[in-house]
């Protein structure tokens, strides 16, 4: 079929759909041909269930935010927040959060009518915690080789300070077993830092820990070996016994082929300082136009010391909220039904002072979570976490977990709302207007605000990138940032955010045959690999998501109850 007449049938198909809620099994097969005979319709790659070609849900947002998007704009705020070793309430993290209120002040937030501009005051759970130097040495055969430093907060080495580790100025010999530990000793931990062994450690008189450790997928895909060079990014909490340092791989062999040497020795000097501080949370929302109590909240947590986790979180939600403000205010985009609100903090903690604090309620949350991950660079994909849903107890094809491996779900945990169906809708229709985007999505794994949302009973999902080798070590810096992927996974998170928003009767047409396709194929899946247990729990399911966007989009017609998805599943 020539591509125009591909397009011509799948608009007869979308008009038919219009007038009725779900597709015929023939009017499926009929949309599928029509689609694949004409890519222009939808040219983004998903690895996931197909979302429905249409006007409404994302499509109303997608391509104008895309345009929007300022990458230079988002870059530079990352480079900003990367350029600091962010902790909670540390002087990183307040000057991270200084730069983004000094951009949404710029965007009319806290200064014009609708656009609210709020920080929130906790207690924080322990000191504000911040790096100044360090450097370990090691003393062998009279040459002394320096291993690792840092003298300044953008310096490549600061990982090498675990978070919370004390300051320490201290020469010792090096023990491999903790056997071997005496006084004076410095010993290398394996398996990194666990509490245990630093208090049996520091029991028997070692005045140092040094651990290298990485996890199983920090392990560079490209064969240049550069996590052989990465220090691990770990932290101590409580009353740590005694100083800890990380070092690369490379380091700790060299240190372990030292050991064998008695006379070998290492010198190791940081400084930290600890202040007490409130811990604040940042919040940017656009106030909705007939429910502004009722709220989308987008989570960027700002602590961690990594450039794409997470100042490329923090630097694209900036971005969209600046944007979304300008063009409500410009008049190109008419102000929400509900909310949209920006959170800027601690991860997880900022979510529950956004719920306890904020004084609105969330029909949906979005976690965006190292959205700039560049995959020649990090061979990370762009993905969608969904909540509990059955696949979480049975992943099949299309469906795979991340190397951050599966999350205990049981039946009573699934939950069903269209939360991730929106997502991936704009995921498609961000991939459209870019041109193209290969993205991906997978069950529910865990590790990020998200999860705060779903405990509390809200509908959330989570946007990042996995597997990133330099995820959590000193190699996690700005060239690894894409600011291209900045401005999709930004856009197609905001783009999102409106689609929950803004819903209207009029998206509800797409997102049910959305779902339809959704549906047919898990169910076709799990009948195929013979469970129909599975096929039953995802039928129930399409009827949970089904009425939860027919609630969403018809509002009090559907007898809509403000964030809280339907159960189901549930049972044995």
């Amino acid at each position: 079929m020539k591509p125009l007449a591909a397009l011509a049938l799948a608009s007869c198909l979308l008009a038919a759909c219009a007038r009725k809620a779900e597709l015929t099994d023939a009017e499926l097969v009929e949309l599928r041909a029509a689609a694949a005979a004409a890519p222009q319709i939808q040219p983004a790659a998903h690895r996931g269930p197909p979302v429905a070609p249409g006007p409404g849900g994302t499509a109303r947002f997608a391509r104008l935010v895309h345009e929007a998007f300022s990458q230079d704009q988002a870059l530079a705020l990352a480079r900003f927040a990367d350029g600091f070793y962010r902790e909670p309430a540390n002087e990183g993290f307040e000057a991270t959060l200084a730069e983004v209120e000094r951009v949404l002040r710029g965007a009319g937030f806290g200064a014009h009518e609708g656009f609210a501009l709020e920080v929130f005051e906790t207690p924080a759970a322990r000191p504000a915690w911040t790096p100044r130097s360090a450097r370990l040495e090691l003393v062998r055969d009279g040459q002394v080789v320096v291993l690792h430093a840092f003298d300044a907060p953008g310096d490549r080495d600061r990982t090498m300070l675990p978070a919370g580790a004390p300051s320490a100025d201290l020469e010792a010999r090096i023990a491999v077993r903790l056997e071997d530990c005496g006084p004076g000793s410095a010993l290398l931990l394996e398996p990194g830092l666990r509490t245990d062994l630093l208090r049996r450690a520091a029991q028997q008189g070692a005045v140092l820990a040094i651990a290298g450790e990485l996890a199983s997928y920090n392990v560079d895909p490209t064969g240049r070996d550069r996590h052989r060079d990465a220090i691990g990014y770990r932290s101590v909490r409580g009353e740590v016994p005694l100083p800890v340092v990380q070092v690369s791989p490379r380091s700790f062999e060299a240190l372990r082929a030292a050991a064998r040497e008695r006379s070998s020795r290492v010198r190791f000097t940081a400084r930290v300082e600890t202040a007490e501080r409130p811990l604040r949370t940042l919040v940017a929302t656009v106030l909705g136009a007939r429910d502004p109590g009722l709220a989308v909240p987008i989570l960027a947590h700002v602590q961690e010391p990594g450039a794409c986790d997470n100042a490329s979180g923090v630097g694209a939600v900036a971005e969209c909220a600046r944007l979304l403000a300008g063009l409500v205010q410009d008049g190109r985009l008419p102000r929400p039904r509900r909310s949209v609100a920006f959170v800027f903090g601690h991860e997880m903690a900022q979510s529950q002072v956004w719920l306890e604090r904020s004084g609105r309620r969330a029909l949906a949350a979005i976690a965006a979570d190292m959205l700039g991950e560049s995959r020649a660079e990090t061979g990370a994909e762009p993905l969608l976490e969904r909540a509990p849903d059955p696949g979480a107890l049975k992943p099949l094809p299309p469906d795979f977990h991340t190397a951050w491996g599966a999350a205990r779900v049981s039946p009573s945990d699934l939950r069903a709302d269209g939360v991730a169906l929106i997502v991936r809708q704009a995921l498609s229709d961000v991939g459209l207007a870019a041109g193209g985007w290969e993205t991906a999505e997978h069950p529910f794994e865990g590790g990020s605000d998200h999860v705060v949302f779903l405990e509390a009973g809200v509908p959330a999902a989570l946007v990042w990138h996995f597997p990133d080798w330099a995820y959590h070590t000193s190699a996690d810096r700005m060239e690894h940032v894409d600011a291209g992927e900045m401005r999709r996974s930004g856009a197609a998170v905001l783009s999102a955010a409106l689609a929950l928003a803004d819903a209207a009767p009029e998206d509800l047409d797409r997102h049910l045959r959305s779902a339809k396709l959704e549906v047919d194929l898990r169910v076709a899946t799990a009948s195929s690999a013979g469970d129909e247990d599975l096929a039953r729990r995802w039928h129930e399911h399409g009827d949970g998501v089904r009425q939860w966007l027919r609630e969403l989009c018809l509002g009090e017609r559907a007898r809509l109850s403000p964030g809280a998805g339907s159960r189901s599943g549930g049972g044995s």
